[in-house]
């Protein structure tokens, strides 16, 4: 690296720690709100960790945090593993990465520990989740590779659902993030579920499956099932009226309900209703058929015939 190179690297270097300075020790969000109002008023915008890296941003009008996303945010107070059951566009994902970032920038409580996101088969799923973790910081340049960033020590990694044996065997798991996981491939489904629950005894890191509802019978609704003394997540559900007036407006979703992918999409209904391949009532008027079907009525009406 040449003389000039490493002047800017170090520079680089000086800006990010700067940067990352002002974060530590900020909430993630101040949501009473008056008192944040007050509180944005009297720092000129350094009130919280939303505020000074920036609000969330959908079609190029940024939002506030919404009383759906402080549901997700107190579970995660309460208790570190949470399953979301969530419509589709209601930013859970993005709400996810910015925390992620924020407990790895509020102190160094965190430090020399590892935060895993598992997506879907496709590697660029895995490099879209990191560049939007960069993406919070535009101005701090990350030396590292596309699936990876590193923030005050801590390392933040996607995993494709298909790649999963690099996952197994991390030191120090802090964080666990399966994005979209009702759509894995259904034996990843159950391998990502196995891979990252192992950890709790090993680090008892944070786990959050976040996902709009795929097909029955998968990852999902096998948590859904489960007794409440014996699940381990504390459960979410996000249908779409949770977002109404706030990241939808109704118009849109007037719009949507035009769509019949609209249940699954948007009110937490599972493809196919029942079952994968046919829906309920063909599958009753099948069984209604059988019943009135009379093996020795064919072989009379047979025996004419010939």
């Amino acid at each position: 690296m040449s003389y000039l190179g490493k002047n800017l690297d170090r520079r680089n270097q000086t800006q990010q720690k700067q940067f990352f300075r002002r974060l530590q020790g900020k909430p993630f969000w101040i949501w009473d709100r008056e008192v944040h109002r007050q509180w944005h008023a009297r720092t000129s915008g350094h009130c919280c960790f939303n505020h000074i890296i920036g609000l969330p941003e959908k079609k190029g009008v940024k939002y506030p945090l919404f009383d759906y996303e402080k549901t997700v945010c107190d579970a995660l107070e309460q208790t570190k593993h949470v399953w979301i059951k969530k419509a589709t566009g209601l930013g859970i994902t993005e709400l996810m990465l910015r925390y992620m970032a924020w407990l790895c920038l509020r102190d160094n409580s965190l430090r020399g520990s590892r935060m895993c996101i598992v997506t879907g088969p496709r590697i660029d799923l895995a490099i879209t989740l990191i560049d939007r973790i960069k993406g919070l910081f535009p101005e701090t340049a990350f030396d590292t590779r596309e699936t990876l960033v590193i923030l005050n020590g801590i390392k933040i990694e996607a995993f494709p659902s298909h790649h999963l044996d690099d996952m197994r065997g991390l030191a120090n798991v802090s964080f666990i993030l399966l994005d979209e996981a009702d759509f894995f491939p259904p034996g990843q489904q159950q391998d990502a579920r196995h891979v990252s629950e192992r950890y709790i005894a090993k680090s008892d890191p944070y786990i959050v499956m976040a996902s709009t509802p795929n097909a029955p019978d998968g990852l999902f609704e096998e948590i859904e099932r489960e007794h409440e003394d014996e699940c381990l997540y504390k459960r979410i559900y996000l249908n779409y009226t949770v977002g109404l007036g706030k990241i939808y407006s109704h118009e849109e979703i007037r719009k949507a309900r035009a769509s019949p992918s609209f249940d699954r999409e948007y009110d937490l209904k599972y493809a196919g209703k029942i079952g994968n391949i046919f829906h309920a009532r063909d599958i009753d008027a099948a069984i209604e058929l059988g019943r009135q079907y009379d093996p020795g009525e064919i072989m009379i009406l047979q025996n004419r015939l010939e």
